[in-house]
């Protein structure tokens, strides 16, 4: 449908914010998603740089965590998954242990 000369579009305001709010909307959904805590100062992304948890570990926090917050049907699920990364640390760690090794978990687990 060609314009005519002279006439510009209609400007509709609530049309133009309702778009900026779902670019926010989809940013928060990206960068704070409510099932890993929302922004705030328990959201799992900040727990696990405070607490310098490596992958592993951080990843079973994270599914901990989110536990039946992003899909109630699959929190049993969520909790195996975190078994899963706490068992293969520990087997990490005891692999290290037995081969003598010495990180910075061993030292912890030897007391």
């Amino acid at each position: 449908m060609a314009r005519k000369k002279g006439r510009s579009l209609p400007f509709l305001p609530d049309r133009v914010l309702s778009a900026k709010r779902m670019n926010q909307v989809n940013r928060e959904q990206i960068n704070h998603p409510q099932h890993y805590g929302g922004d705030t100062v328990y959201e799992v992304i900040k727990v696990i740089e405070a607490w310098g948890l490596g992958f592993h570990d951080g990843n079973a926090v994270k599914y901990i965590a989110r536990a039946g917050k992003k899909d109630p049907a699959k929190t049993i699920d969520d909790l195996k998954k975190a078994r899963w990364y706490l068992d293969r640390q520990i087997a990490r760690l005891e692999s290290s242990m037995t081969m003598g090794r010495v990180t910075p978990a061993t030292k912890i687990l030897r007391g």
